[in-house]
């Protein structure tokens, strides 16, 4: 029995140091989640059929290099987001185009021919894991981003398997548009041939009757043209390059990316590539020499320059950039290039002041149920009510230590979850205090009461809080935002309670009552 006492009494003791370590000091350690701290909340669409697009003119481009490879004439079209024809192919060579480029290329299209006509169409289930893939990969994206901004305690989820939505929480955050448009920048980097013989133009129709019938062999692409004198370095003018379709260089090339000064000072961008991407920039720039070569960024020519000399490794990007634009370029660079566009669906922003309001309503909510709770129990059941008490504020240090371990945000429904966790273990000695009182009426010893008290209440206890935790865990699977933050303080409290209920409170009756030879009364 001595033993027994003491080791009980050593694991309860261990378990308080921790929890004390873990929580101390709170104010460092407990992360407070939006609704207590202030900060934003965002809901984004990823527009999944920009990702399905891409997959098709990535395809049409893996098809057009093969035939031009293989010097076979053809005519390639995109007839949808998810479908790209084929024309134009000589009879004699159409059966190789079914055949070997089918077969070596396009494993995850369905291909059908007819007179000559080639059609392919992204399968389903391909088409599925190609909008999942870019929701998983945009949520990526988006967190390493606001991790390079330096948003603490961010939460960045989907809102379930086959959702193209995705939620943001960023707490503390105090320069909501510059974070909004860190979040929805693209990104797309792209380094494009100047079409030969051409320069830039003041509008985009005066450049297409420029090129006549190579129109259809080039993409137009704006630039702005800004005021350097002024301090927000405002456009004040628009112009356009016809750039050809091929891509030299993209985003998924890029190696590195940091903040340096142009040729005149001012705050530019330098980029490296990875290996392939160098060779493959070194073998167009060496053949290309004396001609512009334009860096685009998200759809828009952000500087162009004429190439003198093979480049193989690095470049930089220029464009009339202030010094938080850089940074910003850099932190959307170095995080990856969205794979889709973003449209903004919901937003709020909580105030600090709103937070406060939030925390000091929480913990008076909190603190005046404890208070009463601690009068009920010593008014009902006596000094026997101090157990309860004891139990009690283990069970709530114990919440706050669970919280930190699991790295939980602390959040307003959080704080109701640990309300309610209060009445529920409270609830466990209720019904522990009542057997024994049972058992006493019935004519029993003090210490076979207690004895039976916990052994008879131990099966209700058991199933009333197992089904609490069935539903918590639920919440937590299937909830988003404030559920899941109600069903993580639930599920540890839950734990705590039947901890502390069980096996702390029978420890201390055990301290109490059971070194005793003969106990004639107990305060109940």
């Amino acid at each position: 029995m001595e033993r027994s006492l003491l080791y009980r009494g050593l694991l309860i003791l261990a378990s308080l140091i921790i929890a004390l370590v873990l929580v101390y000091p709170p104010d460092k350690k407990i992360n407070l989640g939006l609704d207590l701290q202030g900060g934003m909340h965002l809901v984004l669409k990823v527009e999944t059929n920009d990702a399905i697009r891409a997959e098709t003119d990535n395809a049409a481009d893996t098809v057009r290099r093969e035939l031009e490879s293989r010097a076979i004439p053809f005519s390639l079209e995109r007839t949808g987001d998810s479908t790209f024809v084929l024309t134009g192919v000589p009879a004699d060579k159409v059966s190789e185009v079914e055949d070997k480029i089918q077969e070596e290329y396009l494993p995850g299209w369905d291909m059908s021919s007819s007179g000559g006509r080639l059609s392919w169409s992204l399968l389903p289930a391909e088409e599925t894991a190609v909008r999942r893939t870019a929701v998983t990969q945009a949520q990526q994206t988006i967190r390493n981003r606001i991790d390079e901004f330096g948003v603490a305690e961010a939460v960045v989820t989907d809102q379930g398997l086959n959702s193209d939505r995705i939620v943001i929480q960023l707490p503390g955050v105090d320069d909501p548009e510059r974070v909004k448009g860190l979040i929805k920048s693209t990104a797309f980097l792209e380094l494009r041939l100047v079409q030969q013989g051409t320069g830039p133009a003041g509008s985009r129709q005066e450049l297409l009757d420029s090129l006549g019938g190579a129109a259809a062999l080039v993409d137009i692409f704006p630039e702005d043209i800004r005021d350097k004198n002024s301090p927000a370095k405002r456009v004040i003018a628009t112009q356009y390059w016809a750039l050809e379709k091929e891509r030299v260089i993209t985003g998924r090339d890029l190696k590195t990316a940091r903040p340096t000064a142009g040729e005149f000072g001012e705050p530019a961008v330098s980029f490296q590539l990875n290996r392939d991407g160098g060779v493959r920039f070194g073998d167009v720039t060496g053949r290309s020499i004396g001609r512009g070569l334009a860096i685009v960024l998200d759809g828009k020519v952000m500087s162009v320059a004429n190439i003198n000399d093979r480049i193989t490794d690095s470049g930089q990007i220029s464009g009339s950039f202030t010094q938080q634009e850089v940074q910003d370029l850099v932190t959307t660079l170095k995080s990856g290039a969205l794979p889709a566009g973003l449209t903004m669906l919901e937003e709020r922003t909580v105030g600090p002041s709103l937070g406060k309001d939030s925390i000091e309503a929480g913990w008076k909510s909190g603190l005046l149920g404890a208070i009463l709770i601690v009068i009920t129990m010593l008014v009902i059941y006596n000094l026997t009510g101090l157990n309860a008490v004891l139990a009690l504020s283990l069970n709530i240090l114990l919440i706050f230590a669970g919280l930190v371990m699991f790295g939980a945000t602390l959040t307003l429904p959080g704080i109701a979850g640990i309300v309610l966790t209060i009445g529920m273990a409270v609830d466990a000695n209720v019904l522990i205090f009542e057997r024994i009182r049972e058992e006493l009426r019935d004519g029993r010893t003090v210490k076979s009461a207690i004895v039976a008290g916990f052994d008879k209440a131990l099966s209700a206890i058991t199933d009333g809080n197992l089904t609490a935790l069935i539903s918590a865990i639920f919440l937590f699977v299937f909830g988003t935002g404030p559920l899941r933050g109600f069903a993580v303080t639930l599920t540890i409290g839950i734990t705590a309670s039947i901890f502390t209920a069980i096996f702390v409170s029978r420890w201390i009756f055990d301290v109490v009552y059971g070194r005793r030879a003969k106990v004639e009364k107990i305060s109940i």
